[in-house]
């Protein structure tokens, strides 16, 4: 007989770590390409690990999926919430609906939906024309220069982020965003401008069946400013009954249910501001940063493993998750680390990583740029040149080995200036 069948809709990043997740269950995984060209930006799907891909072009991709009889269909990063939430409809398997589809992929859509329900979240405004821009923004503060935050309406890991104070910070942000595609491939057509939030800024992630949701963990952002670009430096995970996480659980539910995600998984990234939670923006998908490894050991649990959960087995789901809350069992944080350097990547020392790798709190390391990539100035978290996932029971151990890994981290490339002589100056001694 058959192994059952499942659909993902452009797994990029974790959306490859699902395959695995399903095939504890005796599930295959079929590939859907939202677009026919592939972006190169993010970690692209592993097509290795699916039984099969189809690039959608609409009513035979749709036929060939309509054959496999599939169980669900879900997203694997937020370029796929769309077209899952449409093809999830129309084969009449468990969905979000295209109802309020766009408010799950769109940051416009999103806030408009919120400020509906009465929810907290940034003021906004989007145009295709920064002079535009430029104009709303002075009438919300009445022509003082208070800072915004220019954006493509739709991307991923900081893409063209930018924290404005002047008119001509802001035309050009806004500029920048429309000279190029985002991450995922697509032309910008228009770019958003929010209203700054002052507070700290925390991850929520949370999986959901039939409208219930469970809050898998919650992180803590420690972050800098670069030239008005935001460079995460860690993320920290906290207790469930650390302040403010209360009152993120309670906000983060409200926002699930206004944005309809009654199935699968989210991603929320919320400012806690002196007014309470806001909402900065949510994907329904995984966590990017997501490691199963590590989280399994200090949650119990993984957000794809609790994926799979939710749509084969509802029941146990129900029992064991649904409307509960995540446990700590030991600290965790996740450190990105930033270069200040530029050049093609010719070679990675091995050795660097495996000393990265053997301190006490290393639980694994995320070599982000190969040989022949370009290494360039972290702005961004696509610019960040290494992740590393960190585990210890004493945190004086942990800052410890923190302090080694950003100590390390630039001996790991050796790069050449294509426009000078080569440099050995990436060697590790």
């Amino acid at each position: 007989m058959a192994a059952p069948i499942g659909v993902v809709v452009d797994a990029y990043t974790t959306g490859n770590l699902l395959p695995a997740a399903f095939a504890a269950h005796g599930v295959r995984l079929v590939h859907v390409q939202a677009r026919r060209r592939v972006s190169t930006a993010l970690p692209g799907p592993d097509l290795s690990r699916f039984a099969e891909n189809v690039v959608y072009d609409g009513p035979p991709a749709l036929a060939r999926l309509r054959a496999h009889a599939p169980a669900f269909v879900i997203a694997g990063q937020d370029s796929g919430v769309a077209l899952a939430d449409r093809l999830s409809e129309e084969l009449g398997l468990p969905t979000n609906g295209t109802a309020l589809s766009a408010a799950r992929w769109d940051k416009y859509a999103t806030g408009e939906r919120l400020r509906e329900r009465g929810l907290h979240c940034a003021r906004q405004y989007k145009s295709a024309d920064p002079a535009d821009l430029v104009r709303r923004c002075k009438e919300w503060s009445d022509g003082a220069r208070l800072p915004v935050v220019v954006k493509p309406v739709s991307s991923a890991g900081t893409d063209g982020v930018r924290i404005c104070r002047t008119d001509a910070e802001i035309e050009s942000a806004a500029a920048a965003v429309l000279a190029g595609p985002d991450v995922y491939g697509k032309p910008n057509t228009e770019v958003l401008v929010q209203s700054f939030l002052e507070g700290t800024e925390y991850i929520v992630d949370t999986v959901s069946r039939d409208g219930a949701h469970f809050v898998c963990g919650v992180w803590r952002y420690h972050k800098r400013l670069v030239a008005g670009r935001p460079v995460y430096e860690r993320d920290v995970l906290l207790t469930p009954d650390e302040e403010p996480v209360p009152a993120l659980l309670d906000y983060i539910t409200q926002v699930l249910d206004a944005l309809g995600i009654r199935h699968g998984s989210a991603h929320a990234e919320i400012i806690v501001t002196p007014q309470g939670p806001a909402l900065v923006e949510i994907g329904a998908r995984m966590n990017g940063n997501m490691n199963p490894g590590l989280h399994r050991l200090c949650l119990g649990h993984d957000q794809a493993a609790l994926t799979a959960l939710a749509y084969l087995r509802p029941a146990d789901f129900a029992t064991r998750r649904a409307g509960r809350v995540y446990t700590r069992l030991r600290p965790a944080l996740i450190c990105h680390t930033s270069t200040d350097r530029s050049g093609r990547v010719t070679r990675i020392d091995t050795e660097a990583v495996r000393r990265i790798e053997a301190l006490p709190a290393v639980h694994a390391v995320a070599v982000k740029q190969g040989v022949g990539d370009r290494l360039r100035p972290t702005t961004d978290l696509l610019s960040s040149p290494l992740r590393v996932f960190m585990t210890h029971p004493d945190p004086d151990v942990l800052e410890a080995d923190v302090r080694a890994v950003h100590a390390l981290a630039e001996t790991v490339y050796e790069t050449v200036d294509e426009t000078a002589a080569p440099t050995t100056s990436g060697l590790a001694p």
